[in-house]
C-alpha cells in the first residue's frame, strides 16, 4: 500500500502578523494533487494541525475542506491526530461527521488500534495513533522527582509501555504503523517549534518506539528527518511551509512510503514548491546595497529577515520608505560596528536552553550563587503553565 504522511500543518500561523492563509491554500492545493497523482491510499496527518488551540475561523474551514479533498469524498481513509498545539477537543469536535467520510480525528491518547482495509491492495494497515502524550493528556503523573533524567526516563518508559500494549495487535499479515506527535531524542529542532518538554523531560528515546511498526510517522520537527530503532524507521515528515526564519534555506516535503505485510518500507521525499521562501540578507554595503538588490528583484516572492550594517544612523523614514519597496521585508536590523560584538553574543545566548539561560541570570544577579535545581524546577514550570495559558487565550 502507499501512505503519505504530512505534518505541522500550524494552519492560522503569521509570520509577524503577515498571514500565510494564501500559501497553506496552495500547500493543501499541491497536496491533494499529490494524493492523487501518487494513488495514496492512506492519509497519515500527525498533529499541529493549527498554530493554536483556539483558531481563526478561516483555518478551521481551510483544514475541512483538505480533509474531503484528501479522502476523496470518503473513498480514501486519512487519520490525523492532536499535537501540542491542538485542543483536542477542539480538533475532534467535527469527528461524527468526518467519519462519514472516512476521516478518523483523535484528540486524546487512547488504548486502541485502528484497522484499516485497503481496497485497492486488499492489505490491511493496523494503526496505532498516540496524540501528543503530556502527563495531563495522559492523565497521570509519571514520577515526583525533580530530577530531569529521571524525569524524561520515567516520560520514556511510559511511551513504551503504552506503544507496546498496542504493539500486540500488530501482526505478520498486516502492515504496523505507528503515528505520534513527540520528541524523539537526538532530533533536530528549529525556533518556529514551541517546546513540547519542561528541560528536556517531555523526550523520548527511539527505542520507545521500536514496538513492532514497520514504519513510525511523526510530527513536531519541522525539519524532515529520520532514525532507524531495530526494524523501525522513524520519521518526521517536517513542515509544508517555513514558519521561522531558522527554516531559511530547508527544502520542504511530504512522505510516500510503499510497503506491504512483512516487508521493508520504501520511502519517497516528494518536495514541495508552495509557499514563500525565507530568506536572510546581510547588507554589508549599506542601503544602496540593499536598493540595488531590490532593483535586480532579488527574491521577489520572498520574505526578508535583512540585516542591515550602517556607518550612520538610519531614520524612521528610510526604514518606511524600505518597507514600500517590496511588502516582504518583515525584520529590518540595523546594524552598528560597535554593536556588531553584542549582536553575536546575544545571538549565541538566545540559543540556549532556558534552564541555562536562568541559571545565568541567576548567577549574575546573586554575585556568583547557582540556583538550587528545585527552584530551576519551578521557574521551567511556572514558565511552562504561562505558555499554556498564553495558548489557551
Amino acid at each position: 500500500m502507499r501512505i503519505l504522511h504530512t505534518a505541522d500543518w500550524h494552519f492560522g500561523r503569521t509570520l509577524e502578523g503577515r498571514s500565510r492563509l494564501s500559501e497553506q491554500e496552495a500547500f493543501v492545493d499541491e497536496l491533494a494533487a499529490i494524493v492523487r497523482d501518487q494513488q495514496i491510499d492512506l492519509v497519515l496527518l500527525a498533529g499541529d494541525v493549527y498554530d493554536s488551540v483556539n483558531p481563526p475561523a478561516a483555518a478551521e474551514q481551510l483544514f475541512y475542506e483538505a480533509l474531503a479533498r484528501l479522502s476523496d469524498q470518503g473513498s480514501r481513509p486519512v487519520f490525523a491526530i492532536a499535537g501540542n498545539h491542538d485542543h483536542p477537543d477542539r480538533l475532534t469536535a467535527a469527528a461524527p461527521l468526518a467519519g462519514k467520510l472516512g476521516v478518523t480525528l483523535i484528540g486524546l491518547p487512547e488504548p486502541r488500534v485502528h484497522r484499516v482495509p485497503i481496497a485497492r491492495t486488499g492489505e490491511t494497515a493496523v494503526l496505532f495513533a498516540l496524540p501528543y502524550p503530556s502527563e495531563s493528556r495522559l492523565r497521570e503523573l509519571l514520577t515526583d522527582e525533580a530530577d530531569e533524567a529521571v524525569l524524561r526516563a520515567a516520560y520514556s518508559d511510559r511511551v513504551r509501555h503504552i506503544a507496546m500494549e498496542q504493539a500486540k495487535h500488530f501482526g505478520p499479515q498486516t502492515v504496523n504503523l505507528l503515528m505520534s506527535h513527540l520528541y524523539v531524542l537526538g532530533g533536530k529542532e528549529t525556533e518556529s517549534e514551541r517546546p513540547i518538554q519542561v528541560g528536556g523531560a517531555y523526550t523520548v528515546d527511539a527505542s520507545a518506539l521500536a514496538v513492532g511498526a514497520r514504519y513510525a510517522a511523526l510530527g513536531h520537527l519541522h525539519r524532515p528527518q529520520q532514525q532507524l530503532s531495530g526494524d523501525t524507521v522513524i520519521r518526521y515528515s517536517g513542515s509544508p511551509l517555513a514558519y521561522s526564519f531558522s527554516e531559511a534555506g530547508q527544502a520542504k516535503s511530504v512522505t510516500i512510503v510503499d510497503l506491504k505485510p512483512g516487508g521493508e518500507p520504501v520511502l519517497e521525499e516528494v518536495f514541495l514548491s508552495c509557499g514563500r521562501p525565507l530568506v536572510e540578507w546581510k547588507a554589508k554595503g549599506g542601503l544602496a546595497e540593499v536598493y540595488r538588490w531590490l532593483d535586480e528583484a532579488k527574491d521577489a516572492t520572498a520574505w526578508i529577515d535583512l540585516e542591515l550594517h550602517l556607518q550612520e544612523t538610519i531614520s524612521l523614514e528610510q526604514i518606511h520608505r524600505l518597507r514600500q519597496t517590496r511588502e516582504g521585508l518583515i525584520h529590518i536590523r540595523p546594524v552598528y560596528p560597535e554593536l556588531e560584538a553584542e549582536s553575536e553574543a546575544y545571538r549565541a545566548t538566545s540559543k540556549l536552553p532556558m534552564d541555562e539561560l536562568f541559571r545565568r541570570f541567576y548567577e549574575r544577579q546573586t554575585g556568583g550563587a547557582l540556583p538550587e535545581p528545585e527552584l530551576t524546577r519551578l521557574f521551567l514550570e511556572l514558565l511552562s503553565d504561562e505558555q499554556e495559558e498564553e495558548e489557551s487565550a
